[in-house]
C-alpha cells in the first residue's frame, strides 16, 4: 500500500494493490484487515464530513486508488487528515505482525 503526502506532508491518497496471498481466498486475515481498514476508512472519511474521495476500483478486488478532493474547507480537511491518519496507524500495525504479506509506503 502506497500513501500519499503532499507538501505539508498531510495524507491526500492512497493506493492499495494486489493481494497479501498470507492464505487462500476468503481467508486470508492481512487481506480482510487492509480491506476493511482501507474501505472504513473511506466509508468514514465520507459520513462524518461529507466529503466523498475520488475512489478507483479494480483488479478483482485487489485495487483501490482514493484521492481527497483538493476544494476542501480547512475545519473538514483536519478531521480528514485525523481519520487518514488513522489508517495508517491501523494499517503499520498490521504491517508489524505480517510484514511478509504487507508492505506499507508512507513517504
Amino acid at each position: 500500500m502506497a500513501i500519499s503526502r503532499d507538501t505539508n506532508n498531510k495524507v491526500d491518497g492512497f493506493t492499495m494493490s494486489g493481494h497479501a496471498d498470507f492464505s487462500e481466498h476468503g481467508k486470508d486475515i492481512v487481506c480482510a484487515g487492509a480491506s476493511a481498514v482501507s474501505f472504513g476508512t473511506v466509508n468514514a472519511i465520507h459520513s462524518i464530513t461529507g466529503v466523498t474521495p475520488h475512489i478507483k476500483q479494480g483488479g478483482d478486488g485487489g485495487y483501490l486508488h482514493c484521492k481527497i478532493p483538493e476544494d476542501v474547507a480547512s475545519e473538514t480537511l483536519e478531521q480528514i487528515q485525523l481519520l487518514l491518519e488513522g489508517m495508517v496507524v491501523s494499517l503499520k500495525t498490521i504491517e508489524l505482525d505480517y510484514s511478509k504479506y504487507i508492505k506499507i509506503n508512507d513517504n
